[in-house]
């Protein structure tokens, strides 16, 4: 198998200790000339979702290689462990749905990590992702065939979250907070070419509908689209629509956490 030189990490370790670092050591232990990437590791503790959906916003912009994302609340449990093969690129980590939205894709192919030999030993009932995962990703990293890190399994079986809820209709666009970034800006799961269909332009003005309540609000191009303070809805960097506030924080702002329902049309 050929080498994919490029791994990549996403946890919700944090900073303050030493678990990253482990992790890296580890991997670069086992295949030194491998180039490590760390997406975050200041993920929400336990938040699988905002886990799945950074790692599906950013890994398209990364290298081919092996993402290593480690959200793992079950860690311990009879939860599987879990690679995932999806073309150039092969995921590691726990079968919680923090693979599901970077991985799925046709033609991917899964593994159970099974074979122990490509483990640390021993292995740490609390700590999968010095023990199991980053051990496994520098492997498959130094060229060992993902095919041959434990049984295979049926992609169809591995765990999925939902769907953000998304609709179009009747000049409304439906759909829910995906992210809160550290920013307070609220990303939602419609796009920017939703609002195009619904006949919204750069410059218009959105009705905002966040249950009981609806606000007018700006759609602009950039936070700098209004003066500081004031509310902007926009498409952002992934092309979903987020509403912010210019040097402010808008889930603060609008209190929405992330799973909230909003409705958007063009404002009369």
């Amino acid at each position: 198998m050929t080498p994919k030189r490029c791994v990549t990490l996403l946890t919700d370790y944090g900073l303050e200790d030493g678990f990253v670092a482990a992790c890296h050591g580890v991997i670069a232990s086992i295949c030194p000339p491998a180039r490590i990437i760390d997406i975050t590791h200041l993920v929400p503790p336990g938040d699988v979702r905002r886990g799945a959906a950074i790692m599906a916003q950013t890994v398209p912009y990364l290298p081919a290689g092996v993402h290593v994302a480690v959200i793992d609340p079950g860690v311990g449990t009879r939860r599987r462990a879990v690679a995932i093969a999806a073309g150039e690129r092969v995921f590691v980590g726990p079968d919680n749905g923090v693979l599901w939205w970077a991985a799925a894709a046709p033609g991917m192919r899964a593994y159970e990590l099974t074979d122990q030999k490509l483990w640390l030993d021993p292995v740490s009932a609390t700590f999968h992702g010095r023990d199991i995962f980053a051990p496994v990703a520098a492997h498959i990293a130094a060229g060992h065939d993902v095919a041959t890190v434990g049984a295979e399994i049926d992609p169809a079986g591995l765990i999925r979250l939902p769907e953000p809820v998304h609709a179009v209709r009747q000049g409304v666009a439906e759909g829910e907070v995906v992210t809160v970034d550290r920013f307070g800006n609220v990303q939602l799961s419609i796009t920017g070419a939703d609002l195009e269909e619904i006949g919204a332009r750069w410059g218009g003005t959105l009705m905002v509908t966040l249950g009981r309540q609806s606000i007018r609000m700006p759609y602009g191009e950039t936070f700098g689209s209004v003066r500081p303070g004031e509310l902007v809805a926009y498409a952002d960097a992934t092309g979903q629509v987020s509403l912010a506030v210019n040097a402010g924080n808008a889930a603060q702002r609008l209190g929405l956490p992330p799973g909230a329902h909003v409705r958007l049309a063009v404002a009369p």
